[in-house]
Order: C-alpha cells, then sequence, then structure tokens
C-alpha cells in the first residue's frame, strides 16, 4: 500500500466526510479509495476493466464462423 500526504480544500474535505459517512467506512482514506474507484470506472479504458477481461473469456468459448469474404460478408464493397 502506498502513503500520500496530500493537501484538499475545505470542500472536498466535507465530501469526503460525507462519503465517509454514508458509506459507513473506518477513515477518509477509505473514503478517498471509494471516490477513486467510482471516478475511474469511468476514465479507465474498456480494456482494462474487469467485467471486459470476463466478456472476452466468455466470448473465446463461443463457437466461429468461416466467412470466405470479410467485405462481401458485411456489406463493405
Amino acid at each position: 500500500m502506498v502513503q500520500a500526504m496530500i493537501k484538499i480544500s475545505n470542500q472536498a474535505n466535507q465530501i469526503l466526510n460525507i462519503v465517509k459517512a454514508k458509506n459507513n467506512l473506518n477513515d477518509k482514506s477509505e473514503a478517498i479509495e471509494l471516490v477513486i474507484k467510482e471516478y475511474g470506472k469511468d476514465i479507465m479504458e474498456p480494456q482494462l476493466r474487469p467485467e471486459f477481461i470476463e466478456k472476452m473469456k466468455r466470448r473465446e468459448k463461443e463457437s466461429t464462423i468461416e466467412i470466405k469474404d470479410f467485405k462481401k460478408h458485411f456489406g463493405l464493397n
């Protein structure tokens, strides 16, 4: 685990206190962790998300079809 000393505004501090209280967390570190994870879901690239990896594992098990002319099959001519 990494430890960091940070400076935050009073408003950010109040928000962390609210997040901490609403989620019954032990300290502000847990609140920061929660906020970062929630924000990270939106900005993290899809191929790095665990649910994307699981989806690809399921797709690996699907049957495949043979296509002789890819462009013709998908109307790309």
